[in-house]
């Protein structure tokens, strides 16, 4: 049996933000409830440092969100993401407990991982935060693994329903980190058409597929197949890295996709397969999206297992 790491730190649910928000600490919880009995190894809590989230923000925007947050604002002024008094040390901490995953994986303490987080990430930008988002912990985590493990070639697969427009802005002209999206469109952010494919250096590093209302295994887990695994091919990753957002299943109240559980199992075979066969099994996933709790507990544990 493959051992499988949990990150999973209840100083998330120290991110408040009201009663009525889709991303509410509540989250958390469904989502590591859903994990009883599978055995996984836990990881401890840590805060990232400043050094560290400043691999993909400017320390001008670091300083944004420390003011912002201690001054009691409400709402980052970049975009539409709550704050509370304790958001900070929540989004270093969720950033924190994706570095202890890749640092697991890449020890080999264990041979993938999954990080339960909030705020979630990948819609923060170099410079602004928005979408729920406050730091980017998947595109902090694969360039920590760079800078810290000297891995070379990273690849970030984001299934949330939402594209990840602030993980394909950090490494648009990059060239050492692969962004791959399946994500409905039109839709928020707007961002991720298939002619966004990175600049310069990154130029062919960025695959994205928009799919409309409606889409589910047909087109995700085809893109999957027929577009992934020959550009993993090609690319040859050495870590892979998830964006797992749960918000792409049926029933979720922020998105129109269709996938069921039975789905992420089977997207998840799929990357285990890439990382089995270029990167040395090394994955880690981190949670995003997925607001309808009795889903996201059902999409984590379906994905957990076929991890494990």
């Amino acid at each position: 049996m493959t051992k499988t790491a949990l990150a999973a730190d209840p100083l998330c649910k120290e991110h408040l933000t009201g009663s009525h928000h889709p991303e509410r600490p509540e989250r958390f919880n469904a989502a590591l409830g859903a994990l009883d009995g599978i055995d996984l190894i836990p990881l401890a809590p840590r805060h990232a440092t400043e050094e560290e989230v400043s691999l993909c923000h400017s320390l001008s925007y670091i300083r944004l969100v420390e003011r912002e947050v201690m001054t009691g604002f409400h709402e980052l002024s970049t975009g539409d993401t709550i704050i509370s008094p304790r958001s900070l040390d929540a989004a270093l901490r969720a950033t924190g407990s994706a570095l202890n995953a890749v640092d697991a994986v890449m020890s080999r303490q264990a041979q993938n991982a999954f990080c339960i987080v909030r705020p979630p990430g990948h819609h923060a930008t170099a410079i602004r935060g928005m979408g729920f988002c406050l730091f980017d912990n998947i595109a902090i985590a694969a360039r920590y693994a760079q800078r810290k493990h000297g891995v070379e070639r990273v690849m970030i697969v984001d299934w949330d329903v939402h594209h990840g427009n602030g993980t394909q802005d950090i490494f648009y002209s990059d060239g050492t980190v692969f962004f791959f999206s399946t994500h409905q469109h039109p839709w928020y952010p707007g961002t991720g058409a298939p002619g966004e494919t990175g600049e310069g250096a990154g130029k062919g590093t960025t695959l994205n597929c928009p799919f409309p209302a409606g889409s589910g295994r047909k087109e995700i887990l085809g893109a999957f197949q027929e577009k992934l695994m020959p550009a993993a091919a090609a690319f040859k990753p050495d870590l892979v890295l998830i964006s797992a957002g749960f918000d792409s299943r049926f029933g979720d109240p922020l998105g129109n996709f269709t996938l069921t559980d039975a789905d992420f199992a089977d997207l998840t075979s799929v990357l285990r397969e890439i990382a089995d066969r270029h990167a040395g099994g090394r994955l880690v996933s981190i949670l995003e999206g997925g607001y309808n709790l009795e889903g996201l507990a059902a999409g984590v544990r379906a994905h957990v297992q076929a991890l494990a």
